[in-house]
């Protein structure tokens, strides 16, 4: 059963890239109770440290905290404001979405009147925010101002819709997995890290210093089930989904074949994922020192770097049971 109150503060506390520390507080107090040892390091990550029985592995798995956002750039004399992207920001899924700021400020994109390429994709220098202010003066941010989207989680048809799915939903996942799980051989450490969506930063930083054994990226990736869809072995419901390779990575066959082997032995479905666009902190992991063998577990989500992300309940849960079983194996 997911917890729907632990998905609503995670989804819904403001935490763009560079600015996690509303979202880092929120996940620190849901793992301390879980946890040896909880730190943040000098970049912004949170360091979860679950000592192993011993006789395992070094292990790190994370899940980025951060999530995709915007900045205001400039605000014009009538009022309305311009601004640049923080992460994957795409012009169709902003057109009419509201944004709220740190503030609590809340504002509305809409594009400006094009008379030459009406019928075109705007561009991001063509949408503005508007606030409802008759002047400059009147708008309740001031440039360098982070914002994110406005979009409440709701369940709905065993499917959870919400904004932020990418990546709280994986955040929620390894929160789960530090409640249930008993005991592990592992020296397992679980990274909620800063700023995936702009540099992958948070998670270079963090296996550069932990130096682990073998490193997992928990992250969501798009689906092939939505209408002329590109085509892709993804679905929602189908189980989450091992990752074969992405834009920015090959992942690791011993990590690969251990998540597929602890699929099987917890008795989930699973899907086997190549993304043709987009990467996750494991291909940060798997280049630091002299090398880590990564790989990532994709939880399926429609709508990704939308303001309603949609993903499957039994999907989520069965990520969990494949994680804890991957754990207690040595």
């Amino acid at each position: 059963m997911i917890d729907l109150e632990l998905l609503n503060t995670l989804t819904q506390t403001f935490g763009p890239s560079g600015h996690e520390e509303a979202i880092r507080a929120a996940l620190r107090q849901a793992v301390e109770p879980y946890a040896d040892e909880v730190r943040v390091d000098a970049l912004g990550n949170l360091i979860v440290h679950r000592r192993g029985t011993g006789g395992g592995k070094r292990l790190l798995l994370t899940a980025h905290m951060d999530e995709i956002g915007l900045v205001i750039a400039h605000i014009e004399a009538n009022g309305f404001a311009r601004f640049a992207q923080i992460g994957g920001l795409r012009p169709l899924n902003c057109v009419g979405a509201r944004v709220r700021f740190a503030n609590g400020a809340e504002g509305v994109i809409d594009v400006e009147y094009r008379e030459q390429g009406a019928n075109e994709i705007p561009m991001l220098r063509q949408l503005y925010i508007d606030f409802g202010a008759p002047h400059a003066e009147a708008v309740p941010v001031k440039v360098g101002d982070p914002g994110v989207f406005v979009g409440a989680l709701r369940a709905q048809n065993g499917r959870l819709i919400s904004k932020t799915m990418d990546d709280r939903i994986s955040c929620y996942v390894l929160v789960e997995v530090l409640r249930q799980l008993k005991s592990t051989p592992h020296d397992l450490y679980i990274v909620f890290t800063v700023q995936e969506e702009y540099t992958l930063g948070g998670a270079r930083t963090a296996a550069y210093a932990l130096e682990p054994d073998m490193a997992i990226a928990v992250d969501v990736t798009a689906t092939g089930d939505t209408p002329k869809a590109l085509p892709m072995a993804v679905e929602l419901g189908k189980g989450p989904a091992v990752k074969v390779q992405d834009s920015g990575m090959i992942a690791h066959p011993l990590v690969r074949d251990w998540l597929i082997e602890a699929a099987r032995a917890a008795q989930v479905p699973y899907q086997l994922e190549i993304l043709v666009g987009g990467t996750t902190d494991a291909a940060a992991m798997q280049l630091t020192r002299a090398g880590v063998p990564a790989g990532c577990l994709s939880i399926p989500c429609r709508h990704v770097h939308s303001p309603g992300e949609i993903v499957d309940a039994q999907d989520v849960e069965n990520a969990i049971r494949l994680l804890l079983v991957a754990l207690t194996q040595g």
